[in-house]
């Protein structure tokens, strides 16, 4: 208890899965004496009196609580988008922290039970002076990251914000898109490191200096080197020694018909002097054009010489923040129906693995439960077509009979 009163940082949530997993992670930190939990969030209880609405618009959308058509527990709620075509704002402020000289970790899991067509399901982490009511999508923050779907575009997003400048990833990394739960874990590394997790299974991780604009080149062409006048960066020639053929140009590239014939009916004082069809001509090769052999004179593809940037500067603390202190939703969905849950901000992997082992068990009952009713629904589906086939059929046999009768009826009017 002295370990988790001293060195944890948390909310109680009401809720007893909850407070099972922070069990498991509280332990889990009692290894670690720098080990902290910034926020943590189920939405359990009175979630409204730990969030704040942002007012910057009068119309934007409201969050539901919802465990979700398919789950592990229906008291295990998320917030869930609840209105189609609108903008979502909502925040929550935690204890300040700075993730210099410490990894930052963040965790949580998103379902787009809708079969989400066009929206995001990003959350955006700030710090400095913050005012959830104002909240909107002009808010300076530190990072944003998560999933924004639109089409065919399907990508996790992860922006730092650099020098007032916010950097997107120079490559699309993948994301999931289908109607279950899916957990999304970022880990920012104080060696300028990330890794991308979903599902626990590694995205992608690397350099952030490799994979984001942060910093200027090392080096510049040099604006003073000039290419010389006599360079040549042709690296083949017209061969002298190829001459063009005596009297390739007076080979036409369209030729009579030989095949045609004048039609029988063609008067010649009426419709004037008959002429073949043109065709191409098999022995046109086109415009004349010296074969190509390598120049000797070829010196390669000029580029300016390299200098040193006076723009560089060295930076070894980048994705690295003075201060985080709230964290926040502000997506658009066409589609509602997005269900954001198990938030989780720490300075520790563990803790984030330890909450991941209990969300991946209510992953697994979730997708029992939803392949069950799927396989019901199939069953369904099989009967009534079934059924359908079997009324069409019983419906063209009895027509069928029907029509000696009617018959027989046309028969006898006729005989009247």
């Amino acid at each position: 208890e002295m370990c988790i009163r001293d060195r944890v940082s948390t909310q109680s949530t009401g809720n007893p899965t909850s407070h099972m997993l922070s069990k498991v992670v509280l332990f889990a930190l009692c290894a670690s004496a720098a080990a902290e939990i910034f926020f943590q969030e189920d939405f359990s209880g009175d979630w409204e009196s730990r969030w704040v609405q942002s007012e910057h618009k009068d119309d934007l959308g409201k969050f539901t609580t919802s465990a979700g058509k398919y789950h592990a527990d229906e008291k295990d709620v998320g917030i869930k988008t609840s209105q189609d075509a609108k903008f979502y704002g909502l925040s929550a402020t935690h204890k300040d922290f700075s993730n210099k000289d410490k990894p930052l970790v963040v965790q949580y899991t998103v379902k787009h039970e809708q079969g989400i067509d066009c929206g995001g399901a990003y959350l955006k982490l700030g710090g400095g002076e913050f005012d959830g009511k104002k909240f909107n999508g002009d808010t300076a923050y530190n990072v944003m990251f998560g999933p924004d779907i639109c089409g065919m575009t399907k990508r996790t997003h992860l922006i730092f914000n650099y020098n007032d400048k916010n950097l997107l990833k120079d490559k699309d990394m993948r994301t999931e898109s289908d109607e279950l739960t899916h957990a999304y874990t970022l880990i920012v590394n104080p060696d300028n490191t990330f890794e991308v997790q979903i599902d626990g299974e590694k995205v992608e991780d690397g350099k952030l200096a490799d994979g984001w604009k942060f910093l200027e080149p090392k080096e510049i062409n040099d604006p003073e080197d000039k290419k010389p006048a006599d360079w040549v960066d042709e690296a083949e020639m017209d061969d002298p020694e190829d001459k063009k053929p005596e009297g390739y140009d007076d080979i036409p590239a369209k030729i009579s018909d030989p095949k045609a014939t004048k039609p029988d009916d063609w008067d010649d004082e009426s419709d004037g002097e008959w002429e073949a069809p043109q065709i191409d001509n098999p022995e046109y090769k086109g415009a004349w054009k010296a074969k190509r052999i390598k120049n000797p004179e070829y010196k390669g593809v000029w580029a300016p010489k390299k200098i040193a940037n006076p723009e560089y500067k060295e930076d070894n603390t980048l994705g690295q923040y003075a201060s985080f202190n709230w964290v926040g939703i502000d997506v658009w969905q066409v589609k509602s129906g997005t269900i954001f849950d198990n938030v989780l901000i720490t300075d520790d992997v563990e803790s984030a693995k330890a909450a991941l082992d209990t969300i991946k068990t209510a992953q697994a009952a979730e997708k029992a439960m939803k392949e069950e009713a799927d396989k019901k629904a199939k069953e369904e589906a099989d009967k009534k077509a079934e059924e359908d086939k079997k009324k069409a059929e019983e419906e063209a046999a009895a027509k069928k009979a029907e029509e000696p009768e009617e018959k027989e009826e046309e028969n006898k009017k006729e005989e009247l």
